[in-house]
């Protein structure tokens, strides 16, 4: 996986072979998302967040805008939902153009607390995109000049000790936790906190379905049960926001998005690398603000003895 002109030709042979045409779109989709890469790692596509104001910013994972829009009349810290082009369609594009050295000195001020387990690959071990598709070509992490972990302000990887293996994702209550203690007692200049959700495996519902989207695409359950699904588990995210925002001190909190999900538009499912199609690659933004009411007080502290099966986490994420 990566970028290999020989493995990505031997690939595409025997994917034309078993596939025929199917292995032919297939293979020529991976020539342009090679193209796609090359291009946005040298040119600004999309809003970097460090273009923008804010003291704290939440990223909700894979949160569309028109599901943003669907819910916000029920949450009080919601106004207007606008939108922007984000720099990537899935999480390793986003950290990978979103924390390069050109934003340097606004990174050196930031906290962030985050729950996506592809920080490792991508600032951790320094591995450049695509991470689950051959490209014939490709940049390289050179060309993306990503910073290092020791670049941030502070790094709090909630995935290493937050996860939760019966739900299969890293719980919202953990990252909102974090996020209240961090802004608390580190007092950084500015804060990232990173949800997993809206993004499967859906929570917050009942009987969730494993696997939606990929079912999805088979024709194995319909669009209004995942769409159900995806608003239920967007509404428990936002219930953490609520309680997050009533726990921080901070005048500017915006919310966005890494990227969008794609639930059928266009023939896609989930959210592909490099993909163009606008529920991807558009996500929300919405400013609020925080209070500190010390309503609550978190319990999760970081657990340095926990070894974490990254693996696993990917695998439940439905990146392998």
């Amino acid at each position: 996986m990566g970028v290999s002109f020989s493995d990505w030709l031997s690939e595409s042979v025997e994917r034309i072979r078993q596939d025929g045409n199917r292995g032919i779109l297939e293979s020529g989709y991976h020539v342009y998302v090679g193209s796609l890469l090359s291009i946005s790692s040298r040119l600004d596509i999309g809003t970097n967040v460090f273009d923008r104001e804010w003291d704290v910013l939440v990223v909700l994972d894979a949160c569309r805008v028109d599901a943003l829009r669907a819910v916000r009349d029920e949450y009080e810290f919601i106004n207007n939902v606008s939108s922007m082009w984000s720099v990537g369609s899935t999480t390793v594009e986003w950290m990978a153009l979103t924390f390069r050295n050109k934003y340097l000195s606004s990174i050196e001020d930031t906290a962030y607390v985050n729950g996506n387990v592809q920080f490792e690959k991508v600032i951790k071990e320094r591995r450049a995109p695509p991470h689950a598709n051959t490209v014939p070509f490709g940049p390289s992490m050179d060309t993306y000049d990503v910073v290092n972990e020791r670049d941030f302000e502070y790094v709090d990887a909630v995935y290493e000790y937050g996860f939760d293996d019966e739900l299969g994702v890293v719980p919202p209550r953990n990252i909102t936790d974090r996020g209240i203690d961090v802004w608390r007692n580190k007092n950084p200049g500015q804060q990232i906190i990173h949800y997993l959700q809206p993004h499967e495996p859906y929570i917050g519902v009942d009987e969730p379905p494993e696997n939606a989207l990929p079912r999805l695409g088979r024709g194995d359950i319909s669009r209004e049960r995942v769409w159900d699904c995806y608003l239920d588990t967007l509404r428990l995210v936002l219930d953490e926001v609520e309680l997050l925002l009533q726990n921080i001190e901070a005048d500017t909190v915006a919310i966005t998005a890494d990227h969008g999900e794609a639930m059928g538009e266009w023939g896609f499912h989930s959210h592909n690398i490099a993909c163009p199609q606008p529920v991807v690659r558009k996500v929300p933004w919405v400013t609020t603000s925080g209070v500190d009411k010390k309503t609550y007080k978190p319990s999760l502290e970081p657990d340095t003895s926990v070894e974490p099966d990254m693996q696993a986490q990917l695998e439940d994420l439905g990146y392998l």
